[in-house]
């Protein structure tokens, strides 16, 4: 019996403890309801407080504080810019208000609002007090880069970032204040880091993408702008971009798709859409597909009928575009149109048999076609110039042409253009056998010939 007891004596212990620790636990929960209770009742105090000493006197310094305080604290913006606007007008008077607080506060109030002027003139006024503090440095620089001050912007920014390297909404703006004044490399280091910290941020990767194009990098802007196509505010933008370097590079398909691709977006600004069209319309051109490229065309001009050189783009390929063998003249690879030349040589004179003896191509611009001609009534060796220019054709053309009849011995000369001659070039062939045909006659003689037919191969083109 005498060594139960000490085993009960434990029991009734172990059971009292843990009914204390219980009862205190339900304090302690107790006490933190009651601790926000005493908060929200201090809060409650502290108003109508501060609204009872300001309806007193609505300029009463220590109850403007305790409510700008509060609002401050709760994010409450536009009740503590008003109560801030007013502390500022008292910092001159009360010395119990402490002046950079207010001014540095005011202008947070007045940067959420929107207000930009007034929370310029806040952090301004706070830095011409304290020059070291990283917000007042960092929301003027902001406010500077909005301004299109970048080298006040730098300047500013590159002092935050002393006091805080990592922030990332410094150093973004510190890269785009560098690239705006065309310092690329200062902003692809800025930019890059800014990415590595926020890897979502797409304006910044586009920045960076310009940033690369502007250095000649053009594989890596390639890269990011392919990435950046199918982002929603990014894409339009990146897309034409892409395009255009790859029509640079003279990468046709791929920039047609890259304009595609952008125009498939929707809310696409309408400046980047006619762009885009345009663009487009011109990669086709390269491509000789000049329907296509007429739809886009068109299509611009029905919204903007003055845009860049759309009307003249029209009436030009307009007409290629219905007469195939105006095409080729102008826009065919040299075989196709030396073909075309040859077959135009063949038909020129009636009952007549010609033979060709020579084709000479001077890169894209001409092709000279010497030909034997023999008729009922005359015989000679005939030299015919075909120039794909449009343009007007000057003295120096045909000079070069009369020299080139000597060369050959040629007793004639026929000078054929898709444009028209100067009047110093007409001049220059009245006392010369050379006969000039322009744009009208040469159109009537491509609408005589049929491309189309198959004829025998010509000799060989010999290059300039």
């Amino acid at each position: 019996m005498s060594g139960i007891v000490p085993i009960l004596a434990a029991v009734v212990v172990l059971i009292t403890g843990v009914f204390l620790v219980m009862i205190i636990a339900g304090r302690s929960r107790g006490g933190g309801d009651t601790g926000r209770a005493k908060r929200a009742k201090g809060r409650d105090a502290i108003l109508k407080d501060a609204n009872k000493r300001l309806a007193q006197n609505p300029r009463d310094p220590e109850a403007l504080l305790s409510l700008a305080d509060i609002y401050y604290q709760e994010e409450t913006w536009d009740k503590a810019y008003k109560a801030y606007e007013t502390l500022i007008e008292l910092a001159g008077v009360s010395a119990g208000i402490n002046e950079f607080e207010v001014n540095l506060r005011y202008g947070i109030s007045a940067l959420k609002l929107g207000f930009l002027n007034e929370a310029y003139k806040g952090f301004a006024m706070a830095r011409s007090i304290k020059q070291d503090n990283f917000e007042v440095n960092y929301n003027l620089g902001y406010l500077e880069f909005q301004k299109k001050n970048y080298e006040k912007a730098i300047q500013l920014l590159q002092q935050a970032r002393s006091q805080d390297p990592e922030h990332v909404p410094t150093l973004r703006c510190l890269g785009h204040s560098f690239f705006k004044i065309k310092k690329h490399k200062e902003a692809m280091a800025f930019i890059r880091k800014a990415i590595d910290l926020a890897p979502d941020d797409k304006e910044s990767l586009y920045t960076l993408a310009e940033c690369y194009y502007e250095l000649n990098q053009t594989d890596q802007a390639l890269r990011i702008f392919g990435h950046l196509r199918p982002d929603p505010m990014m894409g339009a933008n990146a897309s034409l971009f892409s395009g255009t370097i790859n029509m640079n590079q003279h990468q046709y398909d791929k920039a047609i798709q890259d304009f595609e691709i952008g125009l498939k977006h929707s809310n696409i600004k309408p400046e980047i859409a006619v762009e885009l069209k345009y663009r487009l319309a011109t990669a086709y051109l390269k491509q000789n597909e000049l329907g296509k490229a007429l739809g886009y065309l068109r299509d611009i001009q029905s919204e903007l009928p003055s845009y860049k050189d759309v009307s003249l783009l029209i009436a030009k390929y307009q007409e290629l575009n219905a007469n195939k063998n105006l095409q080729i003249f102008l826009m065919a690879p040299s075989a196709d149109f030396v073909a075309l030349c040859r077959k135009l040589v063949m038909g020129y004179y009636q009952r007549a048999k010609i033979k060709i003896s020579n084709i000479s191509v001077n890169k894209s611009e001409w092709a000279d076609i010497l030909a034997e001609v023999d008729t009922p009534k005359w015989s000679d060796v005939v030299m015919f110039r075909f120039i794909r220019t449009q343009g007007s054709i000057g003295e120096l053309i045909v000079r070069d042409f009369h020299s080139h009849l000597k060369e050959v011995k040629a007793g004639k000369g026929i000078c054929i253009t898709v444009g028209n001659y100067t009047e110093e070039a007409k001049r220059y062939t009245e006392a010369r056998l050379i006969d000039l045909i322009e744009k009208d006659r040469l159109t009537a003689m491509l609408n005589s010939v049929d491309a189309k037919t198959s004829m025998a191969p010509p000799p060989p083109a010999k290059k300039k």
